[in-house]
């Protein structure tokens, strides 16, 4: 069975078509980010704003034309998702706990990328979503299992790790290894993106998986808030505007990096 859930993911992995709606998935997932990093400028100036998926995909919404861009978006990240769950499959690695390590890793990515992509379907078929609403949702529910505190815990140091795993992605210079970089300026150019992206993605990433672990530690919910709780937690923090300012231009950096990447990905 494996080896045909290899095999499967192989085929899909070397298909043109799904190569091209994959490197969509890139496109309009770094228009998202613009977007939310445009939103969370407004917030740390004081003028509100939902710093999230659904406050991005509910501007998109309200625009003309707003609807085909909407299903281009639902399309290009599922494709992704499915695209991150092949990737997760073939991962190679002659080291079982590393491949299980990058395994979870791409699996969350692809759950990411799914749940946007839901998200955003929610938004063309003409129904609103609220993310942060869904995170707290999601957090009641599991508060309200036996043993849901330590699956909450254990959901929120993972998010942190693939937040730290973005952050030392960044630093290192490792997302090199996804795309072909151009030679000269424009090279350098993408590097910088990819550096300051990555490193203000993984510290948004890595207050949301906080918030996940300080709602299991004071079993409420209502300290989960998701990417738009944790960005506007950050405002809290002294010099928190300024700080708020920086993450945002890095995921606007971020959002600029994956337009490069949706051309120029090593698939």
């Amino acid at each position: 069975m494996t080896d045909e859930v290899e095999s499967a993911a192989r085929s899909a992995s070397r298909s043109r078509p799904f190569q091209i709606v994959a490197r969509l998935g890139y496109a309009v997932n770094g228009l998202l980010h613009m977007l939310i990093g445009g939103i969370a400028i407004g917030v740390a100036r004081g003028t509100g704003g939902e710093a999230d998926a659904s406050g991005a995909l509910s501007g998109l919404a309200a625009t003309p034309g707003g609807i085909v861009v909407l299903w281009t978006i639902v399309i290009g990240l599922a494709a992704l998702g499915l695209w991150q769950v092949a990737e997760a499959v073939l991962v190679p690695s002659p080291d079982p706990k590393r491949k299980w390590g990058h395994r979870a890793i791409e699996l969350g990515k692809a759950v990411a990328y799914l749940a946007i992509a839901g998200t955003a379907l929610s938004f063309a078929m003409g129904r609103s979503s609220d993310s942060g609403g869904d995170a707290r949702g999601f957090t009641a529910a599991l508060l309200a299992t036996p043993g849901g505190i330590i699956v909450l815990g254990v959901v929120g140091l993972g998010v942190c790790v693939i937040g730290g795993f973005f952050v030392v992605k960044g630093i290192t210079q490792k997302f090199t290894e996804d795309l072909t970089v151009p030679s000269g300026t424009v090279g350098r150019v993408v590097v910088g993106l990819g550096i300051f992206g990555y490193v203000a993605k993984g510290i948004a990433l890595g207050v949301v998986g906080i918030l996940f672990l300080v709602a299991a530690f004071t079993v409420d919910a209502s300290e989960s808030t998701g990417l738009d709780g944790a960005l506007k937690a950050l405002v809290e923090l002294p010099f928190g505007p300024a700080i708020l300012i920086v993450v945002a231009i890095g995921l606007i950096a971020y959002g600029l990096y994956s337009f490069v990447r949706a051309r120029r990905a090593r698939l």
